[in-house]
């Protein structure tokens, strides 16, 4: 594998963390975390399926169940930190945990103190960020698995060309119940939007499992598609038109 680079950042007059790599933001200028909680947490449909979730751990407190989230990009940890707050607030501190896995894939991975500069965006989120923070190194060249919540919540981060990674994974290494298909926009970084990935993805998914992301660009939909993923459009956040969901038939 080639030396991992760090993701080359500025923040812009909003705050907004922007790549160099790619000359994109790494999360909407008008409201980041609006944009994650409407496309990746509601069209992935977090909050019932964790309900439902939480109502089978406490009929089955014997089994430990377990929710594997995987994502393209892992940017700044915003997806991650909103996913773990969702995950927080319906699974209460009283009772039985399910396992919140999340698996993320990233080329360049932030330092340590450009990613605590971005969290500092997010003052709700603070007491997660810290505790990501404690735990991720000053720089990350190689991958890393870190526990967090006293062992409830394990954030696996994969280093490296998504592509070139995620063909190396066997099947029993990542079942997805949800993707957040993430990264910069298809216009932007072009290499990261193949159907290796999106073959790989549908492999990598148990039966019903979901996708969600902000782009619509056809050739993504048709990708994911001939993948096996039933697709379907949705209305975009703020001012993008469209965006899209899929589901991995049983």
């Amino acid at each position: 594998m080639s030396a991992i680079q760090s993701a080359q950042i500025e923040f812009n007059e909003f705050g907004t963390p922007v790549s160099h790599q790619f000359d994109d933001v790494y999360f909407s200028n008008k409201d980041g975390l609006a944009e994650t909680q409407y496309v990746f947490l509601d069209k992935n449909e977090l909050t019932t399926r964790w309900q439902e979730l939480r109502e089978r751990q406490q009929q089955q407190p014997e089994t430990s169940l377990t929710f594997h989230i995987a994502e393209t990009g892992f940017g700044t940890g915003l997806n991650f930190l909103a996913a773990w707050a969702l995950y927080q607030g319906i699974f209460t501190s009283s009772e039985q945990h399910p396992t919140l896995v999340f698996t993320s894939f990233e080329k360049h991975p932030l330092t340590q103190q450009d990613l605590r500069q971005a969290l500092s965006h997010w003052p709700q989120f603070a007491k997660l960020s810290e505790s990501l923070l404690n735990a991720y190194p000053e720089q990350l060249v190689e991958d890393s698995e870190l526990i967090l919540q006293g062992g409830k919540v394990c954030l696996r981060l994969i280093v490296g060309d998504v592509n070139d990674r995620m063909p190396k994974l066997a099947d029993d290494e990542l079942q997805a119940d949800a993707w957040f298909l993430d990264g910069f926009a298809p216009s932007k970084n072009p290499d990261m939007w193949t159907q290796i990935l999106f073959d790989n993805m549908a492999r990598l998914t148990v039966p019903m499992g979901t996708l969600a992301t902000f782009t619509a660009a056809g050739f993504v939909r048709r990708g994911l598609a001939q993948a096996g993923f039933i697709m379907s459009k949705h209305k975009g956040f703020g001012i993008k038109r469209e965006m899209l969901a899929g589901r991995k038939p049983i």
